[in-house]
């Protein structure tokens, strides 16, 4: 097999020709490696490779399995390998080695891949852009002066490149569907408590993430559910089992929806003219495929989500922080932490039960505010980020803003990042590049970014749909509807295609 022809197959087309026996999947898992090793100098998406792991699934694959020797990569974050550090993209986190697979690890096992190795993403996969400190900069393989999204960017940046046609993903505030955005890929994010948590998570950030994959096609994200999803021993919260396999959905026809539409920011402030030329082309495609759009929104209190969203957030880094130093025995020391995740969790010391549980509060009644929005529409349909994928450094704190984190960071007072309004300020630029997708997380709702827009710069551009609580069924069809209106898989970044064969 050629890398020409490696790229053409997604994760179900390879396990077919496997099952076939026309490949090995040594082979696979060859040219794969060979991908990583040409062009992971100039992506840096793959940042720990897992390949003698990788060699012992290819060499006792079964044939049976609906992802048979279809390589594999896992975000370094979530998700644990037993005999494998998780890095968590942080330096003080980067060497804890995990005693046991996760639940979805273990799923995903057995699907048949070979899991070689883990993605690039920003520290506690805090941010939508992937430039930690400790493993550099993450670009995407539209343009390499470009972010390809996060936290997941180096899974959205590993399958467009062509290091594999999926890879793991997990979205606490959009860290799917950014990436799918900024790449050109497809991502869903599952409704809360579709896919497990255990053995030893509960609510993850308080059931805000949840983990699942970026894809090329639509059929490898639904027959990944299909594989995965479903409660595990102990779980929080388990929902409604789906009346048939997502695979079949993705070919049914998904009638005529009630969609609304909006491109206003539910919680930034401006919107780029080519995420909202994405938004108006969609609802032109849509309305030729006989649906029903009107354009209204949720009322969302915009302000005191986005504060209530990042006191949680500063909540659950912090506790984060001070499970890993029960793990290793000691504090963080200075320069193991980056500036921003160490104010956030000096701020987490200062806040008090009270606090915290009110921001909880407001954030369940947006939620249910949102519930009522869709019980007259079927689905909404908005930009998924608010600009073109961003140049690498843009995002991040200005030169003047790292060393006010450093200095708060030295003084270490959690009483005086809240005194001056640190946490107000976060939150009001939070969101800039991310106005809509942590909505949905809070809400549980099922999400997806589907690729149908490319700007004049030859940069992808998703659009975002979500449906009610549960009805991953319903995104799956009319994602299906949408693949076969205006196909996507063909369309691949020029440094995808440019790897020489062996």
């Amino acid at each position: 097999m050629t890398h020409d022809e490696y790229i053409s197959y997604d994760g179900s087309g390879l396990a077919k020709l496997v099952r076939e026996k026309e490949v090995e999947p040594s082979e696979l898992l060859d040219l794969a490696l060979e991908r990583v090793s040409v062009l992971n100098r100039e992506v840096n998406a793959v940042v720990r490779l897992m390949e003698e792991d990788a060699r012992a699934a290819a060499q006792n694959y079964k044939a049976d399995r609906v992802f048979s020797g279809v390589p594999f990569l896992a975000k370094d974050l979530g998700s644990h390998f037993a005999g494998h550090p998780t890095s968590a993209g942080s330096q003080f986190t980067k060497d804890i080695v995990a005693k046991q697979d996760t639940e979805l690890v273990r799923r995903l096992r057995a699907t048949g891949v070979s899991i070689f190795g883990k993605t690039n993403l920003p520290e506690f996969g805090l941010t939508p852009y992937t430039e930690p400190e400790l493993w550099g900069p993450c670009r995407n393989p539209w343009d390499l002066a470009r972010t390809p999204g996060g936290s997941s960017g180096g899974s959205g940046a590993a399958v467009a490149a062509g290091f594999t046609p999926m890879a793991g993903a997990g979205d606490g505030g959009g860290s799917i569907r950014i990436p799918a955005s900024c790449c050109g890929l497809f991502g869903l994010k599952p409704t809360r408590g579709r896919t497990p948590t255990g053995p030893s998570r509960g609510q993850v950030w308080r059931g805000a993430t949840v983990e699942h994959i970026l894809s090329r096609s639509v059929r490898d994200s639904a027959i990944m559910l299909d594989m995965t999803h479903g409660a595990d021993s102990g779980a929080p919260y388990e929902i409604t089992l789906p009346e048939n396999p997502f695979a079949e959905e993705v070919r049914h026809d998904p009638g005529r929806l009630r969609i609304a539409w909006t491109t206003n920011p539910i919680l930034g402030s401006e919107v780029h003219p080519d995420c909202i030329n994405a938004v108006e082309e969609a609802v032109g495609l849509l309305e030729e495929l006989g649906h029903e759009l009107v354009e209204t929104e949720p009322q969302i209190d915009g302000e005191g989500f986005a504060r209530a969203f990042m006191l949680m957030v500063a909540s659950e880094v912090g506790a984060d922080i001070h499970d890993a130093e029960t793990v290793l025995g000691r504090r963080a020391r200075r320069g193991e932490l980056e500036p921003a995740t160490h104010v956030l969790s000096l701020l987490s010391k200062s806040l008090s039960a009270r606090e915290f549980s009110s921001a909880l509060r407001l954030l369940e009644h947006e939620a249910r505010s949102v519930g009522a929005f869709f019980e007259n529409h079927d689905m909404l349909l908005t930009p998924t980020i608010a600009t073109p994928p961003a140049r690498i450094g843009e995002l991040t704190p200005t030169p003047t803003e790292q060393l006010q984190l450093r200095a708060l960071g030295l003084i270490g007072s959690g009483r005086l990042v809240k005194m001056i309004g640190l946490l107000d300020e976060v939150a009001k630029h939070a969101f800039d590049f991310t106005p809509w997708t942590p909505v949905f997380n809070v809400t549980g709702q099922p999400a997806m970014s589907v690729p149908l827009h490319w700007n004049p710069d030859g940069l992808p551009i998703g659009v975002h749909f979500v449906a009610r609580f549960g009805a991953e069924a319903t995104l799956f069809r009319l994602a299906g509807q949408l693949e076969r209106a205006r196909p996507w898989f063909d369309r691949l970044p020029e440094i995808a295609k440019n790897v020489p064969n062996a």
